[in-house]
């Protein structure tokens, strides 16, 4: 009796020991496929998020192969990944979400959209972490401009909290999300951290030596996209750092938090 009760227990250790395993690997994948969305910015500069909205950004949720969903008349969800800007200007290690939405503004006939969110404020990623965001309710939101010619003007005004952009047979597009709901994905994060106590607050100050290999490919992948800095007078409009200051930016991962008295509608500063 008892060594079917031991075999019994192995065998659901086992299996539990297999679930775990195979959520870290999808979770994984959707970091992996992240960090491939990311780097299709560069492709063509002249369709792709303005480099000077995303070195304003201070946080940024990419979330790709967002497929129409079977709950809701063209209702859309997907699952992806966000990070948030730290003080040093490095970008923390990612935290899972779930961005679930209406059809409108999506290119017709896709049925599968990349989806990317720039953060201007912290109080969008205060509304995840504490819940759910309703975009458009909670934060305002915008379809994203487009073009290296947005990044020319250094006195430009984005005016909107959250922008939205969308991935579809490999051009970018600016998508209304209005009513969008996005949300933190908790079974994720402790899948992917192996710690049921990973909180949101936890990952964007943690060490990045606590994530796997994958967490840190994609900051790579995003510091080489966020690393410019707007325009100024004798740089050339688009211009990114020089080879390098991109290197020191890429390699440096130093982890802060705003102060508790920090203003949450404060834009984010990239000349601090």
């Amino acid at each position: 009796m008892k060594s079917t009760r031991l075999l019994a227990t192995l065998i659901t250790l086992a299996l539990v020991l297999t679930s775990v395993a195979q959520a870290a690997t999808r979770e994984e994948k959707r970091v992996a496929d992240a960090a491939d969305v990311v780097d299709q910015l560069s492709r063509i500069p002249e369709k792709s998020i303005p480099p000077n909205l995303l070195s304003r950004a201070y946080a940024v949720a990419v979330v790709p192969g967002v497929v129409r969903a079977a709950f809701g008349v063209g209702a859309r969800r997907g699952k992806g990944v966000i990070v948030v800007r730290q003080d040093d200007n490095s970008w923390s290690n990612p935290a899972f979400v779930t961005l679930t939405g209406g059809s409108l503004g999506w290119q017709i006939g896709a049925e599968s959209t990349d989806v990317i969110l720039v953060f201007k404020t912290r109080k969008g990623v205060d509304g995840i972490a504490n819940g759910t965001l309703t975009l458009g309710a909670n934060a305002s939101v915008a379809a994203g401009p487009l073009g290296r010619t947005t990044s020319a003007a250094t006195d430009i005004e984005f005016q909107a909290e959250v922008y939205s952009y969308s991935r579809s047979r490999g051009l970018f597009a600016g998508i209304a999300l209005e009513g969008a709901g996005v949300t933190m994905d908790r079974k994720a994060n402790a899948a992917f951290y192996g710690s049921t106590s990973m909180t949101p607050e936890k990952i964007f100050v943690s060490s990045p030596n606590i994530a796997p290999d994958i967490a840190n490919t994609f900051v790579q992948v995003l510091t080489a996209q966020t690393a410019r800095l707007p325009v100024s007078p004798g740089m050339q409009a688009g211009a990114g750092p020089t080879a390098g200051e991109a290197e020191e930016e890429s390699t440096v991962r130093t982890f802060g938090v705003p102060e508790p008295g920090d203003d949450d509608e404060t834009e984010y500063d990239p000349n601090y």
